[in-house]
């Protein structure tokens, strides 16, 4: 069974940090690219930050640049995705989903969501001012 598993989420004043974490099993998820992806009240689902397989490419929205870091660990059954949030502004208030998409290459990390496959069912992040 395919499992997407998001967790760290929570309430945190403006200027803090957290790290999420995603851990993926039920298929062999070391050859899949890995993305976190966001959803505030009243938007659109938006791009957060993408690794490719091995973790040797990254990309991150602009939004985000400078302030989250995405990274990965592949073990054999699980891979866990992480991403670090520093400087947390109340405009990074969302549910934050994690999502797996079948390797398109070596460098391959895309930003959009319909080029992944399986989602996690989210977590929540607030940050107070």
């Amino acid at each position: 069974q395919v499992q997407l598993a998001e967790s760290g989420g929570g309430l945190v004043q403006a200027g803090g940090s957290l790290r999420l974490s995603c851990a993926a099993s039920g298929r062999t998820f070391i050859t899949y690219a890995m993305a976190w992806f966001r959803q505030a009240p009243g938007k659109e689902r938006e791009f957060v930050a993408a690794i490719n397989w091995n973790g040797a490419y990254t990309d991150s929205a602009d939004s985000v640049k400078g302030r989250f870091t995405i990274s990965r660990n592949n073990a054999k059954n699980t891979v866990t995705v992480y991403l670090q949030m520093n400087s947390l502004k109340p405009d990074d208030t969302a549910v934050y989903y994690c999502a797996a998409g079948i390797s398109g290459g070596p460098m391959y990390a895309p930003r959009l969501d319909y080029q992944y496959t399986y989602w996690g069912q989210g977590t929540q992040v607030t940050v107070s001012s």
